[in-house]
C-alpha cells in the first residue's frame, strides 16, 4: 500500500517563495508518475506539476509554468514542489497524488492517480 503524507504549507506573502514536500512510502516506484494537485474553496481539483519517476520529465499548465518547479529525491522517495513568485490566486489545499502508470498526456487528470495524500494549506496573502 502507498502512502503520501505532504509537508512545508503555510501561509506567505504574495511574491514570497515555499516548498512542499511529498513523502511516499510503501514500495518502490519506478514506472510512476507522482503529481501536486490544489483544490481551492468552492472550486474542482487543479493540476499543477507532475514528473514521471523514472526518466524525470515534467510537466507543468501554463498558470504556474515558470514559477513552480517538481523534482524527486528517488533515494528519499520524496517529491518537492518549490513555489516561486507566489500570487493570491494560488491560495488552496496542495494535494500529492501517484499513478501507477507512465503518463505523459494524461498526467493532468485526477482520476489517472491512484494514490492521493491528506493535503497541505497554502495561503498566499496579498
Amino acid at each position: 500500500q502507498v502512502q503520501l503524507a505532504e509537508s512545508g504549507g503555510g501561509l506567505v506573502q504574495a511574491g514570497g517563495s515555499l516548498r512542499l514536500s511529498c513523502a511516499a512510502s510503501g514500495r518502490t516506484f519506478s514506472g510512476y508518475t507522482m503529481a501536486w494537485f490544489r483544490q481551492a474553496p468552492g472550486k474542482e481539483r487543479e493540476f499543477v506539476a507532475a514528473i514521471r519517476w523514472s526518466g524525470g520529465g515534467t510537466d507543468y499548465p501554463d498558470s504556474v509554468k515558470g514559477r513552480f518547479t517538481i523534482s524527486r529525491d528517488v533515494a528519499k522517495k520524496t517529491v518537492y514542489l518549490q513555489m516561486n513568485s507566489l500570487k493570491p490566486e494560488d491560495t488552496a489545499v496542495y494535494y500529492c497524488a501517484a499513478a501507477r502508470n507512465t503518463y505523459y498526456s494524461g498526467s493532468s487528470y485526477p482520476d489517472n492517480y491512484n494514490y492521493w495524500g491528506q493535503g497541505t494549506q497554502v495561503t498566499v496573502s496579498s
